[in-house]
Formats: C-alpha cells, sequence, structure tokens
C-alpha cells in the first residue's frame, strides 16, 4: 500500500477537471473506490472521467440501478453505486463478467458491499467535504497497477 496522498477541489470544474487527468492515466483494468457522504463529489468524479474518456452517455448517480455499462469503441466504463446495499445483497449482479474483461474501467460507489470480491488492486478514493464547495480527496493505492496511476495523476496536478 501506498502512503495516502490528498487532493483538493474547490468546486465541481475542479473535481472535473481532476476527473479528466484521472480518466488520462487509466488504461484498462483499473477498479477505484469512491466514498464520501452524500453530495461530496463522487457522481461528479464519474461523470467527469466518462466524459474526458469520450462516452457519449453521461452517467448519473445509480443509486437505483447499482451498476451501469458505458461503452464506447476503445473503453468500457463500469459505474456501480451500492449506497442502500449490504454484502449478502450483492450476489448475481453480474460482476464476474465486469472482472472478465481485463480492458473494463470499475468506479465503484459506496463499494463496502463488494470490496472483498473485487481484486486486492484498487485505487481507493474518500471525498471530505470541508466548507462550502472544498473537498479534500484522499488517495490511496492497493497494488502496482493503482499505484502507478496515481503516480501519473500527481505528475499532471501543478505544485
Amino acid at each position: 500500500m501506498m502512503k495516502p496522498i490528498t487532493l483538493y477541489s474547490n468546486s465541481r470544474e475542479e473535481t472535473e477537471t481532476l476527473a479528466t487527468r484521472f480518466a488520462q492515466t487509466l488504461r484498462g483494468g483499473e477498479i477505484v473506490f469512491l466514498r464520501g457522504p452524500i453530495g461530496a463529489g463522487k457522481t461528479v468524479f464519474v461523470k467527469g472521467v466518462a466524459r474526458a474518456l469520450g462516452l457519449k452517455s453521461s452517467p448519473t448517480s445509480a443509486s437505483f440501478s447499482l451498476m451501469k455499462a458505458y461503452r464506447s469503441k476503445k473503453h468500457c466504463l463500469f459505474h456501480i453505486d451500492l449506497f442502500r446495499l449490504e454484502a449478502n445483497e450483492v450476489f448475481n449482479l453480474g460482476f464476474e463478467e465486469m472482472l472478465e474483461d481485463e480492458h473494463a474501467i470499475i468506479l465503484a460507489e459506496w463499494p463496502d458491499p463488494i470490496s472483498q470480491m473485487l481484486p486486492q488492486d484498487r485505487l481507493e478514493m474518500d471525498f471530505i467535504l470541508k466548507q462550502v464547495d472544498r473537498r479534500e480527496i484522499v488517495c490511496t493505492a492497493h497494488g502496482p497497477v493503482s499505484a502507478a496511476r496515481l503516480e501519473e495523476l500527481c505528475q499532471t496536478i501543478p505544485a
């Protein structure tokens, strides 16, 4: 596990810019856990990633559909939102298919119910509300793929 890195956002636009920079590091095969309270910017971040990947559909909160797939010729983004589910309620949601696609990018909001089902190499992003629009996003990489993506992201952020 890499030492956590804290990123900052002062607006929706800055969160989208951060998501765009992050999307530029993605190659497929990444799993990202997004945690934080409602309104912390998790879905804004997912939308920014999707837009930067050139996906035509824009993700919405997946709370009522649990998992949505967004595909283009180059990318497949799975957006998972398990807000109200318990671990014993997440079987038979199609995770096996999602994990078989080595080029898929998995962004999971409220991921705790599936954390033991997914590979251990993952990036965890904890969105912490500070004041009004200010957020701290604490990023922790677990595994070499996630560590590489986080390092690449940090290189794109102005000092």
